[in-house]
């Protein structure tokens, strides 16, 4: 059984970051499968394997190349993860998470999640982008969470709340970007379900969903954003629509990862450009609310 990351491993690994590069993010932005391309946006970028930084875990997912990236977008200090984990690998939560405590020590004051979901709201389509307004943790429900296990203070609160995650200011200067932006479709906004994968779901799960009131499924986000919240990061995540789930027993269609990547491919400059309006949005750095 591994032992959880103590204080000071993550202590080691904001150490080693904050000695090998003079990058001194405000901003980190954890980039979903097939949109790891924001990088690209960076100016000044600086990167990492996640290979060579102490402590970091590996990607082993098609989509998510494991890069730690630092840079600038649209004037505000970045860090992005062009990779991230999740449960499926077999990673423990508290792994998954790990990289979200590194950026606070790192004064990281803002977290920006992206992921690749399903729609459950028959009013979406592929290729729209949802803003999280809440999230359901179902692994929750079932015993699986980040912050399981001893509290370390010097983080946050043993029991913190969960009903603000979401920061409004930033889902309401959202809405103004994207009418910037003269977009066709309109900005969805909604909840988030995370499932733990592997599969796609079966039609009674998505059935079962869209009854729990969600909006949109996925395999990641939820856990990293319970562990910003708990650290006291302002949060603002949005997923993009790559497919529409399958709630008819008739249907032929079926889920696959590459329509994923490639829904990803097709919107993928309409995200970078939204995400790069929305930098100038965030507050400077003070204290996040």
């Amino acid at each position: 059984m591994e032992t959880q990351f103590t204080y000071e491993d993550y202590q080691t690994t904001a150490q080693w970051l904050l000695s090998h590069t003079k990058h001194r993010p405000q901003v980190a932005v954890i980039c979903g499968s097939g949109l790891g391309g924001l990088t690209n946006q960076l100016t000044q970028a600086q990167s990492f394997d996640y290979s060579e930084i102490p402590n970091f875990p590996r990607s082993t997912v098609p989509g998510h190349a494991g890069r730690l990236v630092f840079g600038f977008l649209n004037g505000k200090a970045c860090v992005m993860m062009q990779g991230r984990f999740h449960m499926y690998e077999g990673y423990p939560l508290w792994k998954v998470t790990f990289p979200v405590r590194v950026f606070r020590l790192l004064g990281v004051d803002t977290l920006v999640v992206t992921n690749a979901a399903g729609g459950l709201n028959p009013k979406f389509e592929v290729g729209d982008i949802m803003l999280i307004r809440d999230h359901i943790n179902l692994p929750g429900f079932s015993g699986q969470n980040p912050l399981i296990g001893p509290n370390d203070e010097r983080f946050g609160v043993r029991f913190p709340a969960m009903s603000d995650a979401y920061d409004r200011d930033m889902r309401q200067k959202a809405h103004i970007a994207w009418k910037q932006m003269g977009e066709k479709r309109e900005l969805q906004e909604g909840t988030y379900v995370m499932v733990a994968g592997p599969n796609f779901e079966t039609v009674a799960e998505c059935r079962l969903l869209q009854k729990l009131g969600a909006d949109a499924v996925g395999m990641s986000t939820v856990p990293e954003v319970i562990v910003a919240r708990h650290c006291g990061l302002r949060v603002f995540g949005f997923s993009l629509i790559t497919n529409k789930v399958v709630t008819d027993y008739e249907s032929l269609e079926k889920a696959n990862h590459e329509e994923v990547l490639e829904a990803g491919r097709q919107a993928a400059q309409k995200l970078e450009k939204f995400v790069s309006i929305l930098m100038a949005g965030i507050p400077q750095s003070g204290c996040a609310s």
